[in-house]
């Protein structure tokens, strides 16, 4: 049996799309070996460009793939892939180069790289891509969550960010195959979904009189389904529509991650983000008002070019006020080919590093703030594995519908249905509770439960 090994950096969308190619190749026949552990027969790397250190950790990655095995065939796929495959093509050793385009015929090429020993490019124009590339994935290995890719593609632009260039256009999966797709998940025993893109808030915007509250409303009636969460969502595609399909709902997830990027207008300005403050506050406000309890995790950009010191800590204040649950820091990286590279008044790196620092510090405290309010509250936690830190505790670990990642005494045969967990200890990184029961009803419903 021939075997293929697997290597993904970058994002969720790639280790989606990681998991869908290695389903063609399990259809084919092929074993799957460790990356680092075993000799493949097949090298299978999945790269991420979104920084330039995004670029040389995948030409890192491929360069040990072929000394594993240099007798492999090595296939290199995704952004890096996409924007670049000269400078892959430049690597000895490499066989295969597709982009995040057509990986449906990526066995269909090795089986030719068999015959004729003759690399093969087929990075295309991605720019002028305008259907949804379907790739299903009916089971995800070690994953009790599901995700379904529904939307590829940006059309926003932002001028530090390079993947419309790598992912092209917004395109969004036809409605009828979202469903289907979520239907045979249930159906191979998966509770919660979680609905992915690149710009996963912007699903329907090309599609006819369809859009994504119109799809959360479908998705409610896939029987089985308990739970049904964003992965992220713009705060300009927070609809009325959306809040409404929301505020209505028993099965989507008390948890929205919406970007922000900057809490400061004329940062946000230079980033040709498509709101302002006032806008995102706004927003805000409606998703708590439909969703009480929410857990609002976001993206923020420290040290762009051009950021004073006035902005960064408008930035800071606008965070506090907005009291996200959770954040994820990052400072700005220069992306060659970007706007952003080319403005003149970079940030030194002693500053940025500062900077995030101090946001860490407060995500800290914003972490612990929200978990508090739940303290003696009855929660419904899905557990995902035993508890990382002391697998042998006996403890098991997983998420609440409002994304909090709690730890629980258990045992293995809960791990991935629904469990009734009252929260004891708030924590930055991980809540202590106690489990209650498991959930046999058939209904998620979203509404916290004091234990008397």
């Amino acid at each position: 049996m021939a075997s293929v090994a697997f290597y993904t950096l970058g994002c969720k969308v790639n280790s989606y799309e990681t998991e869908a190619i290695w389903q063609l190749f399990q259809s084919n026949g092929y074993q799957r070996v460790d990356f680092e552990a075993d000799s493949a027969d097949v090298y299978v790397i999945n790269t991420c460009t979104v920084t330039n250190t995004g670029d040389k950790k995948s030409r890192q990655v491929i360069r040990r793939a072929i000394r594993h095995n240099p007798e492999a065939i090595i296939a290199v796929t995704g952004c890096y892939a996409q924007t670049s495959p000269n400078e892959i093509a430049e690597i000895p050793g490499v066989d295969i180069i597709v982009g995040t385009q057509g990986r449906e015929k990526l066995v269909e090429y090795v089986e030719q790289i068999r015959r004729e020993r003759q690399p093969i490019n087929a990075v295309g124009n991605i720019m002028k891509a305008r259907e949804f590339e379907e790739l299903d994935v009916p089971s995800f290995t070690d994953r009790t969550r599901a995700s379904l890719k529904i939307q590829e593609g940006c059309n926003n632009f932002c001028t530090f960010c390079i993947i419309p260039w790598a992912r092209g256009l917004m395109r969004s999966r036809k409605p009828e195959s979202v469903i289907e797709q979520a239907e045979k998940l249930v159906k191979a025993g998966y509770l919660e979904i979680v609905l992915t893109g690149i710009h996963t808030g912007g699903y329907g915007e090309d599609l006819d009189n369809y859009n994504l509250a119109k799809l959360l409303v479908d998705l409610h009636q896939v029987e089985g389904l308990k739970r049904i969460r964003i992965s992220s969502i713009e705060a300009s595609q927070i609809t009325d529509e959306v809040i409404a399909v929301i505020d209505g709902s028993d099965k989507v997830c008390r948890h929205l991650h919406v970007p922000l990027q900057a809490g400061d207008d004329e940062v946000l300005k230079r980033m040709r983000r498509k709101y302002t403050t006032a806008q995102f506050r706004e927003r805000m406000v409606k998703v708590r008002e439909a969703l009480p309890g929410v857990a609002l995790t976001t993206d923020v950009i420290v040290g762009f070019p051009g950021e004073t010191d006035e902005q960064f800590q408008n930035t800071y204040n606008f965070i506090k006020e907005v009291g996200f649950s959770e954040l994820h820091v990052f400072p700005y990286s220069m992306r060659t080919g970007t706007p952003a590279a080319r403005m003149t008044d970079q940030i030194p790196d002693e500053i940025k590093k500062e900077r995030v620092d101090r946001l860490l510090e407060l995500n800290t405290e914003l972490t612990v703030n929200y978990s508090k309010q739940f303290v003696g509250d009855v929660l419904e936690v899905i557990p995902e594995r035993p508890f990382k830190e002391d697998p042998e505790s006996g403890l098991l670990m997983g998420y609440s519908d409002n994304y909090l990642n709690v730890v629980f005494p258990g045992t293995p045969h809960m791990i991935g249905k629904v469990c009734k967990v009252r929260l004891d200890e708030p924590g930055s990184e991980y809540c202590h509770g106690t489990f209650v029961r498991v959930l046999d009803d058939g209904k998620l419903p979203l509404i916290k439960e004091k234990v008397v």
